[in-house]
Formats: structure tokens, sequence, C-alpha cells
């Protein structure tokens, strides 16, 4: 689509008000800036009585405008000031205002009468002359009109011509210094943006980070194998075993994978939560919805177990009773949203502003909180700032997280 461009965008009026006034009380000549249309887009300079009654008449008005078009017109084909005579039968000078090869106004000046021999030699700014002889006071007013040579009026032509070049070259480097600044601040938005997020995955040991597994679970999985080894004829340790070393295989698989498909992340967080099931007991319960059908969207690694594991440390085992874990996602137009709901005591609102507080680092997010962390930056960076994490207030009771991605498949998938 084409952009239009406007006159009042490349010249300051003020200014240009400022130099048409001077310009008009040097030379004699009346002068007016128009836009592509005719329109003025500033007072009038020194105009001449009978053009000023002459606009006080509608039809003529209109007249003096697409005069005032049409001599603009001539100007932007050429490239250089034209000079011709008005409807009303004076000689009329314009100089074009160009930006970028786009005709956007001109100067107008002159009102003027010149000698009969160089007035046959200049085009006319309308197909016909208005008739005037049943307005005696215009008439009257006509013969007023300022005379001059087509010397001095080339000579006051060429010096607009110059003025108005300046003007224009001057906003437009002014133009584009305000583009390069903003196109400087977007591209140090964007290497802010990258820096936080390879930051966040190298922060303290990146291995650590990205599997998320901190001592105090290895520690108790370990506890919980050998517990179980002693009490029982090794099936459920076989099954919690099996579910550790899938989980090790996947974070150490996907070291240098940034994505996985979402049946890939959703069976690692099967694996986590089986095996906190067989340390809490009856304390945890969980439901995993996601239809197969989401199976193959891509998403980004460690994305949920994180908020898995802040369930679990934050409201499942502090409770004496336990509690619950919903994990569900649906497909949204064109995204997919995935949803972590506990039905714990929930997060205060400052501290969910405190967890998603990627502006700078945050010296107080340590465990989980630094994955939360992590995850958001890193929906931020591969998807743009209307991704990321956001945590549903709403609720009365419990947390819920909503994570938001694109619904893209890998290669082959639907």
């Amino acid at each position: 689509m084409r952009i239009l461009l406007k006159i009042t965008d490349y010249i300051d009026v003020a200014m240009l008000q400022q130099i048409q006034d001077t310009f008009s009380d040097a030379t004699g000549l009346a002068a007016i800036t128009v836009d592509y249309k005719g329109n003025p887009i500033t007072e009038y300079s020194n105009f001449n009585p009978y053009c000023t009654a002459m606009r006080e008449v509608d039809e003529f008005r209109d007249y003096c405008y697409l005069s005032d078009a049409h001599g603009g017109l001539m100007s932007a084909r050429s490239g250089k000031p034209s000079i011709f005579i008005c409807h009303g039968g004076l000689v009329d000078l314009a100089v074009p205002i160009m930006v970028k090869g786009n005709y956007l106004g001109a100067i107008m000046a002159g009102q003027i009468i010149i000698p009969d021999e160089d007035m046959k030699k200049l085009p006319r700014g309308s197909e016909t002359l208005t008739n005037i002889e049943a307005h005696p006071g215009l008439c009257a007013l006509r013969e007023q009109a300022k005379h001059s040579t087509l010397e001095k009026v080339e000579a006051a032509a060429n010096l607009l011509f110059t003025i108005a070049n300046y003007l224009v070259e001057r906003e437009m480097i002014h133009v584009m210094q305000k583009e390069l600044h903003n196109a400087n601040l977007e591209l140090m938005e964007e290497v802010k943006l990258r820096s936080e997020a390879e930051a966040a995955l190298k922060e303290a040991d990146l291995k650590a980070l990205r599997a998320q597994i901190n001592p105090h679970f290895l520690f108790n999985v370990l506890n919980t194998i050998g517990r179980l080894a002693m009490l029982e004829n090794a099936d459920k340790t076989q099954d919690m075993v099996f579910a550790f070393s899938d989980m090790m295989r996947y974070t150490l698989k996907k070291e240098n994978n940034d994505f996985v498909t979402l049946r890939e992340e959703v069976d690692h967080v099967k694996n986590y939560l089986s095996i906190q099931k067989v340390r809490l007991g009856d304390r945890l319960t969980y439901d995993i919805d996601i239809s197969p059908r989401l199976g193959n969207v891509l998403c980004p690694f460690m994305t949920i177990q994180p908020f898995a594991e802040n369930a679990i440390n934050h409201a499942i085992e502090p409770n004496s009773k336990g509690g619950s874990i919903v994990i569900r996602a649906v497909r949204d137009d064109q995204d997919v949203v995935i949803t972590i709901t506990d039905n714990g005591p929930g997060i205060p609102p400052d501290l969910i502003d405190v967890l998603l507080d990627d502006s700078e680092a945050n010296d107080s997010a340590t465990g989980t909180g630094i994955g939360i962390q992590n995850a958001n930056k890193r929906l931020k960076y591969y998807y743009g700032p209307t991704y990321g994490i956001r945590y549903n207030k709403a609720i009365s009771k419990g947390t819920e997280v909503i994570l938001r991605i694109p619904y893209k498949t890998v290669p082959g998938g639907k």
C-alpha cells in the first residue's frame, strides 16, 4: 500500500511562513504555499487586492485553487519553477516542493502584470481566462496590479526554488536522522533481548538450569528409590528408575536443541510427576489433558516442567493434605495455549510481578524462580513480546499459569 506523503511532514510551516513573508516584502510579489491539490497551507503574504476580491467569490475562488494546482503540477512535471498566466489574467509562478520524487505542493507567487510581448510567451494555468466584465469593481482592482518584467519574475522564481530545496533537504536530513535513531533503538532493544535470553540460558550452570533438577529433588528421588528397593519386589522401583532415566536422557539429548515437540515436553513432565507421585503418594494428584493432535507442535525445551516443579514445591509439598495439578493445552486460532493449574494457596500479585520482571537481573529469584524467568525470557525471545508467560490473577484460589506459543509443527506434522 502506497503511503501518502504530506507537505507538512517535510516542511516547517512556521519557518516557511516567515521566509514567505520576508520574500514578499523584499520583492513586492504576493506569495502563498499550497498542497498538491492547490489548498493553502500558509497565510497569504502581500496579496493583491484584486486576487483577494476574486477569492471572495465562491466560483472564482475555486478557479484560483485549480489554477494554482495546475501551475504547481506544471512545475512538478519539469522539476523546476514554472511561470504562467492565472485564470484572472495575472502572471504567477510556481516553485515545486518535491520529496523522493513525489510532488507535495508548491510555493505560489506573482499576481503581477508584465509587458504584453512577454505575456504571450507564457502558458496558461487554466484553459480559459475568467470574464470579469460583469464585475466593475474587479476590473478596477485589476488595473491596480503591480507591474514588473519577465526577467525579474524569473529571478524571483529561481530564488524561491533555492529556498524550497534548502528547506526540504534540511527537513529530510532531520527525518533521516530520526529514522536512523529509531532503527538504532530497535536494534539496541533486539540486542538487549538477545543478550538477556542468552544470559538466562547460561546463568549459573547451563545444564542444571535447563534441566531444572535441583539437588534437593535428586536426593529425594534416590532416597525414595532406596526405600522402595528394600520394601518390595522392585516393580515400582523399576518404573521409577525408568522414569528418572528418561528424564536424564531427555535433558542430555536436548542439551544443544532449543526446541522439542509438545509430546516430548509433556512426556518429560509426566515422568517428573510420576516420580513425585511415588514420593508424595496420595498427597499428589495430577491430570494432563493434551490432545494428540497437538503432539507435533514445536515447543521450547523445558517450558512446562519448571511450572510443575513450582506447583510441587509451593502448593503441594507444604500442605499436609497435598493438592492437585492440572495441565491443559488447546489450540487458539494460530496459537496453542497451555495452562498449568494447582489448588494451592496461590501467589501474591506482587510476587507474580517479581517472578515475571525481566527488566534486569533479579537477585530474589532462585531455584524454580530462575526457571520461570528463564522460560519467560526464552518465549519472548523466540516469538516476540506479545508471547511469554501470564498468571491468571482473577482466580480466587490456587495458581494458574498461562503459556502461549505459536501453532507451528515439525515438518510433516499437522
